[in-house]
């Protein structure tokens, strides 16, 4: 009570804030009026004086404190280059259609400007200018020469900004880039050299990927620092896009998936559980006809198990009585008493279906269907078990035991990749609906986004689930893929040193907003009252009743020519919509999000006269909707959903869509008891009970605004839920976030390096002490492993002898080793090009941090998929995933060093060089009697070991101790004679009786 009064007095947080910056506003507007006086090129010139002025300023603290000094000035330049711009009716061309520029910047744009400086959130309603909004903090922080970003949705978007607000840049001199998908590199650098840069938060997020994970010059690069982004729709990226990583991936070098293999069956399986689930379906029918209404509710709980969107359970749900005789079925058999009667009921099913967590599960009917002959099909093995028997088995060799090993690893992985095949096949047959969650184009599948109902091609689901719906739907199946690089959205924008975000619906994710981007959200009030009705929500028994008097509504807005624009939540309702407006012959345009400019043609337009729109709630965002001549007195845009979705911020984005500027409108939105929302997240009871007191008949609606509550208590579950998800995954991509920081900061020291060798010796020095005291420093050192180490990494030809390891210390015998390593180096490196030794030497470390750092991910992605296990233990697989992910980067670290160290004398930037330098080396042959053929009249005779080359037994010390040697297999002077050929003597006997008697 005392907090809602303090709040009347004083005002909530947000309007504190708001009335903090108010004289910030009216010294802007001051300025304005001043500068009105000034020509363009003294107006102009302001800008160059800054630019020059922040040149100076190396620090960035400073640079900071200064572009909140000029914030005032600044801001008031813009908005009056926007009046000159307006008074002079300027005209210029936006992805190739002709404007005329109109605006200026209201009081409230230049408070969304300040918000947006200072790294915060701006909420601002739709329609009030947020494009034209950025161009104040972005004009202001480019001052600084560390370019500023503007993130948006879709490449359309970042083109149409970038030459729409690029009027206002190029006046006062400031140059404007744009990212696009189709770009080549070169042209990329030179966009994100401009002083402000417009693009997509993919395509930010995957040219950091291919410049920190995949370039290997600094040309190849193309960013430049992450110092300022404002993010457009920054809920929709920073939320609904958070969950997906970006992931850069390649074709995996092997696939041994069986999803051709297996489809048959499993699509024979789903038909038996279709035909199973009718069959319990009438049963269950049958004794709620006779009465026995506890029964039928078994039964009908054990069709849900099965098929949850079973015709025929979805009809009886519609019924009050029926709905909660299986609820109360539901509920029985999940208390902890009956949990062996659950299991008795699923294993009656092929399998069981849980919509919630998006997983099926095989029951041991299933299991037999699919697999008779062996029962132990489904069952991993316990290698460990059986690797212990094979180790206490005597009668076996060393070798025996290694084969028999591999053969039971082997048996193990064909197993676990069986059983991968038919969870995923089945998880696409049951829980992925073709034009729901993916749709089918050029022989491809695509995926469709959840929330804006956009296609993304390109994108792939992840772990073998696309290649599953590739062969469900009859399409090539493409090879599985490879991680090469990933980041989540996340931690892309927390690299900014300063982040901001402008959308229309922000509120009700604030504190996450807070708690994962350290950003406060300020709502910025619209220039001028909001005159939308947003009408209660009807709510139906049944879906088929919503769509009726869904068409009925707009029928009636149609029929006086009121424009509707119909939000819908997938591909599939929009052109069910579509057919039924067809029949009622409406004309309409139905938008489904396929091409970006496209769609938001198709929705500008939606405001004009008698126009009825069909859309996903999210296609559109940015386009502003306009009232045609005369809309405004049949009461502006009514927006109808067809259904409330999951997220509360996506309704308000749909409701947003009208009314913008002072316009009419209004909205309301159709519900009913078999949306997905209500089924799965619990609404649904109550408002049953609400339905049987009230006795409504077919057709009926409940309307009420107690009932609008009750549908946003299972809409805020859903979003406790979803952003629970993201969370984890954040707390999960926290660890590898450090681990690719690492990785990355040390793979551009390599690039940028003037002096690799330097790099490289470090490797050396580090890791030769480490390798020695490894064999030596134990209790029985190991001179013998580590001279044989030594050799086959390092071409320095020692003998036990001649090292003379015995009579030095540990530290002695590293520095003696280093030494020995570095001479060979510089002589390898003497036969090398002078012009490309850095590249090569560059090369080599890139290469093995680049392999490598693949291996790993793939590892980090298996680990993680497995530690959740853990659970079962009582361990939290978080603290596992860390402690055994440390582990792994330590090992990863050293395994980098140990590659450079085998590539160093393995690797050469011309084949030539290499040659002159091995010809330097003593050589030896490895085998002491080596035949060759001899020539044709010529005797054979065996070879004697002997070195060979130019500085045959020279030595590298006088003492010959560890000189530069290498051993070469025997090459042959001629090519090789098979046994059975004539033999090459001419003789005119066979090979393998004449000379090759003594092969």
């Amino acid at each position: 009570m005392v907090g809602w009064i303090l709040k009347k007095i004083l005002g909530s947080k947000n309007q504190r804030e708001l009335r903090r910056l108010a004289p910030i506003v009216r010294r802007i507007n001051e300025l304005d009026e001043q500068f009105k006086s000034l020509s363009d090129d003294e107006l102009r010139a302001k800008t160059a004086a800054w630019k020059e002025e922040f040149s100076k300023i190396p620090a960035l603290e400073d640079q900071w404190k200064k572009l909140d000094e000029i914030l005032p000035e600044a801001f008031a330049v813009v908005k009056n280059v926007a009046r000159r711009l307006k008074e002079r009716q300027h005209t210029f061309t936006v992805c190739d259609q002709p404007m005329v520029w109109d605006m200026v910047h209201f009081d409230v744009q230049l408070l969304g400007g300040i918000v947006l400086h200072r790294g915060r959130i701006a909420e601002m309603a739709t329609g009030e200018g947020k494009t034209l909004v950025a161009t104040l903090p972005l004009y202001l922080n480019a001052l600084t020469g560390r370019g500023a970003h503007l993130v948006t949705v879709n490449d359309y978007l970042a083109r149409r900004d970038a030459e729409w607000m690029g009027l206002l840049y190029d006046f006062l001199g400031l140059t404007v880039g744009c990212i696009q998908h189709d770009q080549e590199p070169d042209v990329r650098r030179e966009q994100y050299a401009m002083d402000i840069t417009y693009g997509t938060n993919s395509e930010f997020g995957f040219d950091y990927l291919r410049d920190n994970g995949m370039a290997t010059t600094r040309e190849q690069q193309v960013q430049r620092g992450y110092h300022y982004a404002i993010v457009d729709e920054v809920d929709s990226i920073l939320i609904d896009e958070a969950r997906t990583p970006l992931i850069i991936s390649g074709p995996a070098t092997i696939s041994t998936h069986q999803y051709d293999k297996w489809k048959p069956l499993i699509e024979q399986l789903v038909r038996k559980q279709n035909m199973l689930c009718n069959r319990v379906a009438s049963e269950a029918i049958e004794k709620f006809e006779q009465g026995d209404v506890e029964t039928g509710g078994r039964l009908m709980f054990k069709v849900k198990l099965g098929q949850p969107r079973n015709k025929q359970l979805l009809r009886l749900m519609e019924d009050p009585d029926k709905r909660r005789a299986i609820d109360k079925a539901e509920l029985s058999f999940f208390q902890d008493t009956r949990k062996e009667e659950l299991f008795a009921l699923k294993e009656e099913l092929f399998f069981t279906i849980d919509e919630k967590s998006n997983e099926a599960d095989l029951s041991e009917q299933g299991r037999m269907f699919l697999n008779p002959d062996d029962p132990n099909a489904f069952v991993l093995p316990d290698l460990i078990n059986e690797f212990t028997e094979i180790d206490l088995d005597e009668t076996l060799s060393p070798e025996e035991k290694d084969k028999k090993k591999s053969e039971r690893q082997q048996h193990c992985d064909a197993q676990a990749e069986r059983i991968h095949n038919i969870s995923q096949l089945l998880r696409a047959y049951c829980l992925f609906e073709k034009d729901v969650q993916y749709v089918i184009e050029d022989n491809k599948v695509v995926i469709v986004d959840e929330f804006t109902g956009r296609k993304m091609p390109g994108r792939r689901w992840s772990d073998g689930l696309h290649q599953a719906v590739e062969a469900k739907e009859g399409v090539q199946i493409d090879r599985e893929t490879q991680t090469l690089a990933t980041i989540t959205i996340q931690n892309y924008f927390r690299l900014y040193q300063k982040l901001a975000g402008m959308t229309g619906t922000a509120e009700t994710e604030a504190a996450e907003f807070h708690d994962i981007y350290k950003l406060d959200v300020n709502m910025i009030p619209t220039n001028r009252p909001v005159r939308r009705t947003d009408h209660n929500d009807r709510i139906y028994k049944t879906r088929r009743e919503k769509y009726n008097a869904v068409i009925k509504e707009i029928r009636e807005a149609h029929a006086k020519s009121q424009p509707v624009l119909v939000g819908s939540v997938s591909v599939e309702a929009s052109e069910l919509l579509s057919r039924m407006l067809k029949r009622e012959k409406i004309p309409h345009n139905v938008l489904n999000a396929k091409f970006h400019m496209q769609e938001a043609e198709i929705v500008a337009r939606a405001g004009q006269p008698g126009t009825v729109t069909i859309s996903t709630n999210m296609a559109g965002r940015g386009t502003d909707i306009k009232l045609g001549s005369g809309v405004t007195e049949l009461g502006g845009l009514m927006v109808v959903a067809t259904e409330r979705h999951e997220a509360r911020r996506i309704d308000r984005q749909l409701r947003g869509r009208c009314a913008r500027q002072g316009d009419p409108g209004a909205s309301r939105f159709y519900v009913s008891f078999e949306d997905d929302l209500m089924r799965n997240f619990g609404a649904a009871d109550r408002m049953t009970k609400i339905m049987e007191r009230f006795g409504l008949e077919e057709g009926q609606e409940l309307e009420h605004r107690w009932l609008n509550k009750s549908v946003e208590t299972a809409q805020k579950r859903v979003e406790q839920r979803n952003y629970l998800v993201r969370k984890r995954t954040l707390d999960f991509d926290d660890v590898m976030n450090m681990q690719r920081e690492v990785v990355y900061t040390y793979r551009n020291e390599v690039i940028d390096s003037e002096e690799p060798r330097k790099l490289i010796y470090e490797v050396i020095d580090e890791t030769i002490p480490a390798k020695v005291k490894e064999y030596l420093d134990v209790d029985e050192p190991n001179y013998t492993g580590l001279v044989h180490w030594v050799n086959t990494t390092f071409p320095l030809g020692l003998t036990k002898e001649k090292a003379e390891f015995e009579t030095r210390s540990v530290d002695e015998n590293a520095q003696f080793l280093v030494e020995k390593i570095k001479n060979a180096y510089e002589r390898k490196s003497a036969y090398e090009e002078a012009t490309a030794v850095k590249s090569l030497e560059r090369y080599i470390i890139l290469n093995a941090i680049d392999r490598l750092w693949q291996e790993h991910l793939y590892a980090m992605d298996a680990l993680r998929e497995g530690v959740y296990l853990r659970g079962y233990a009582q361990k939290d697989p978080l603290i596992e995933y860390k402690t055994e992910a440390y582990d792994m980067f330590v090992e990863l670290m050293a395994n980098i060093k140990n590659e450079v160290l085998n590539n160093l004398f393995r690797s050469t930037s011309n084949l030539q060089a290499f040659e002159n330098f091995l010809a330097t080396l003593p050589q030896f042959l490895l085998r002491e009697h080596a035949p060759t053929a001899p020539t044709a009249g010529a005797p054979s005779r065996a070879r004697q070991p002997q070195p060979v080359g130019a500085m045959a037994g020279v030595a590298g010390d006088g003492d010959g101790a560890g000189e530069v040697s290498i051993d070469l297999p025997i090459r042959r002077s001629l090519p090789k004679v098979g046994r059975n050929e004539p033999c090459p003597c001419g003789s005119g006997k066979k090979y393998k009786n004449c000379c090759g008697r003594m092969a």
